[in-house]
């Protein structure tokens, strides 16, 4: 036990990652084009470019391929493995879910003679929009810390981020997937769960997807859905302004000494990254809201943001500290954190921001999108393989990390790197699995978009998952709606 009083699993953390993301990439610039957007304000707010599954992916067969990718690259031992969690918000099955992964990748194992993930082990799926893959790393952390020691747990995030054309979200589509090898004896980062903050309040209309979205559609020619949510744009950045505050409340009530100082000594902070622009607001606040809980020279400092912002300063710290009502479905129009906001805007132009502002990974998962609940765990994978690759001295070295997902919650973990971090985090994979990309013209777009094959493109050329054929059969052997899969070879 530790000084909160919670079990810690010390040791237990993150040893391996392994990343999967579609071929087909939207160049952001040629779509500001075709839609006639501002290439400059996109590019700053947003990224570079996205990615789009294939006709024949979905989450699952991302997930298949990432994991596959995660036992190859790093060796593994798949009958060692005792628990594998699905984190997603893309599911195209009610029932099945980590299983259907487990299977993919075991025919792929017992296709080539190696020996299968074992029969005993654990197979959740996690939903809580993007948060569900940080639920299911903590849910693997738990368990190895408990009565799975001696094993290996496995998280993978994968999703499918699509909006409807003509919308604010279309600019923010994405589709990957990030595996993580969780063992007890971590070998790039540990995970204190002691200091772990959680939050979460329900939230009506922030961004949801329920079934009726689907109920008019014309399945596509593999029967996958278009999920398209439907969202409240600038209510969903005041929800997770909110949740990211409230769950890093309980952190910095869990941790040893000043909120302020807390954060200015973390090697980086990996936040869930919907857009560029969504993750440095909330570090922004973050920021803010451990000043307002320091000492004397952190008020002095807040209190000198506040003046630049033209805001009260008792006002801003009233604000920052106070738990809002948000589910009012018919004020999601308000700016419920008005002062932070202006007061954030001011805090940007500062050094002091900079420097907690990682440059880490920004560039590779700008090339992305919005990959939902692989968004966080792609960022860091991407900023520790780039520090390995730098040369960076972090060993033994905080590291922070804030989920989100809507509706809503959020998590803030702790993690510090290990001796040697740098030889598993170099082998992270990011860098080949962005690599090969098919630029996609505008008639390509729009038909990957409504679910069709691309013309005149060669199919991507890296050994994948996919959906070989969906069932039709009614009666004794019904399997009508059933997905198949096989392994498409390079």
């Amino acid at each position: 036990m530790n000084e909160s009083g919670t079990r810690s699993a010390n040791g237990v953390g993150i040893s391996a990652f392994a990343s999967y993301v579609p071929a087909y990439e939207v160049d952001l610039a040629d779509w500001c084009e075709w839609r006639g957007d501002s290439w400059e304000k996109v590019n700053q707010v947003v990224g570079t470019s996205f990615r789009m599954r294939s006709h024949d992916e979905n989450a699952y067969t991302m997930a298949a391929t990432a994991v596959l990718r995660l036992i190859d690259r790093h060796q593994l031992d798949p009958a060692r493995i005792g628990f594998l969690a699905l984190g997603t918000e893309s599911s195209t099955d009610n029932s099945a879910g980590a299983i259907i992964v487990k299977g993919m990748v075991n025919d792929a194992l017992k296709a080539r003679g190696s020996a299968p993930i074992a029969r005993s082990c654990e197979v959740p799926e996690f939903k809580h929009a993007c948060l569900g893959g940080i639920y299911a790393l903590k849910a693997a952390a738990r368990y190895l810390a408990l009565d799975g020691a001696d094993r290996l747990a496995v998280v993978v995030s994968s999703d499918v981020a699509e909006y409807e054309k003509n919308t604010s979200g279309e600019v923010t589509q994405g589709a990957g997937a990030v595996a993580m090898l969780v063992e007890a004896n971590a070998r790039i980062a540990t995970i204190d769960l002691g200091r772990a903050g959680s939050a979460s309040d329900y939230r009506g209309v922030d961004f949801r997807k329920p079934f009726l979205r689907f109920m008019q559609q014309q399945p596509t020619a593999l029967a996958q859905p278009r999920d398209f949510p439907v969202f409240n744009g600038k209510y969903s950045t005041t929800c997770y302004v909110d949740e990211v505050l409230a769950a890093l409340r309980e952190t910095f009530q869990r941790i040893d000494g000043n909120p302020a100082d807390f954060l200015r000594a973390q090697g980086a902070v990996f936040l869930h990254r919907p857009y560029l622009r969504m993750a440095e607001t909330g570090l922004a606040v973050s920021y803010l809201l451990a000043l307002a809980l320091g000492n004397e020279t952190d008020y002095d400092e807040l209190a000198g943001y506040a003046a630049e912002a033209e805001v009260d300063v008792e006002a801003l710290v009233q604000e920052l500290s106070t738990e809002q009502e948000l589910n009012h479905p018919e004020r999601i129009a308000d700016d419920s954190y008005p002062l932070a906001t202006r007061a954030a805007r001011s805090l940007r132009g500062h050094r002091v921001f900079q420097a907690l502002l990682t440059p880490l990974g920004t560039q590779a998962v700008g090339q992305v999108g919005n990959l939902y609940t692989a968004s966080l765990p792609l960022w860091l994978a991407a900023g520790l393989e780039q520090a390995a690759a730098e040369g960076r001295e972090l060993s033994g070295k905080s590291l922070l990390t804030i989920g989100y997902g809507s509706g809503d919650a959020a998590e803030v973990i702790p993690l510090t790197l290990v001796s040697g971090w740098e030889k598993a985090a170099a082998q992270s994979g990011v860098t080949e699995a962005l690599a090969d990309a098919v630029t996609l013209n505008h008639e390509n777009y729009e038909r990957l978009h409504n679910g069709q094959p691309v013309v005149a493109l060669a199919s991507p050329s890296v050994q994948r998952f996919v959906i070989d054929r969906v069932g039709q059969r009614n009666g004794a052997a019904d399997d009508h709606g059933i997905e198949y899969y096989r392994l498409a070879s390079c």
